[in-house]
This record gives C-alpha cells, sequence and structure tokens, in this order.
C-alpha cells in the first residue's frame, strides 16, 4: 500500500485549466478576417464564370473549325479557289492580249470590277456594295515580256 500511495504522490502532478470559451470558425459569423474570407470567395466566383466563359468560346471555335474541315466546304473551298484563279487568268488573257478587248467589266460578290486597257497602263477600278472605290494602275509598256 505503501508503494501504491508513493507512486500515485509521484506520478501526479498540478493540473491547470482555463474557461472553454466557444468561437466560431468561420470569419462569415466571428467577423475575424471577414474580407479576406469575401474576397476569396468572390474570386472563386469570378474565376468560376471567365471558366465557363473560355469553354463556351472554346467549344464555339471547335464548332466553326469542324464545320469548316467538312468534305462539302473543302470540296466548296477548292472549287471557288479555281473559279477564281481562271477568272483572274481569263481577264490577264484579255489585258495582255494583242487582239483582245480594251475595256470591260463584271460584277462578282456584288462588288463591280471595271477594266481598262491604253497601250501602255492598265487601269483595273473596283467598286464595293458600299460605294467605295478602289483604283490599281499597272504600267505594261515598260515590263519586258
Amino acid at each position: 500500500m505503501r508503494i501504491l500511495a508513493a507512486t500515485l504522490l509521484l506520478i501526479s502532478s498540478q493540473t491547470l485549466a482555463s474557461e472553454i470559451q466557444f468561437q466560431y470558425k468561420s470569419p462569415s459569423f466571428s467577423g475575424i478576417g471577414y474580407s479576406a474570407h469575401v474576397l476569396t470567395i468572390d474570386n472563386l466566383e469570378a474565376s468560376r464564370r471567365q471558366k465557363i466563359a473560355d469553354d463556351k468560346k472554346a467549344q464555339a471555335a471547335a464548332e466553326a473549325a469542324a464545320a469548316k474541315n467538312t468534305n462539302l466546304a473543302k470540296f466548296l473551298n477548292n472549287l471557288e479557289s479555281r473559279v477564281y484563279a481562271t477568272l483572274s487568268q481569263k481577264i490577264a488573257e484579255q489585258l495582255f492580249s494583242d487582239n483582245g478587248n480594251t475595256s470591260g467589266s463584271f460584277d462578282i460578290a456584288s462588288n463591280n470590277v471595271q477594266w481598262s486597257s491604253d497601250g501602255s497602263q492598265i487601269t483595273l477600278r473596283i467598286t464595293d456594295v458600299g460605294g467605295s472605290v478602289t483604283e490599281v494602275v499597272v504600267p505594261y509598256g515598260s515590263l519586258a515580256w
């Protein structure tokens, strides 16, 4: 018994305690760090809204790219390129031919193209839908053919 009493005396120590106080952990309730808390939430919301907008733009761009990548779109693009190339070749032949027309005009995509040649220069006059005029003068008399 004496051994038990001696052991209890050696093991026991002074106990310190303080009053238990309740505190909220959330800054929304306690007010401590509230501004940082609000800024963090606002930043998260703004980041999410931006990501949604970026995802919508990326989806629209992917759909537009897929629409341009269809076989029909490729065919139409190729056909249009060939038509324009042939048209420009025919116009060039008329412009530089000795027995061809010295002037002419045509409409393409609602734009009017007029050309004339006076023997030393070629004048191209392009009028767009809005009425603005672009004029290109090419002096070909000095070119070595």
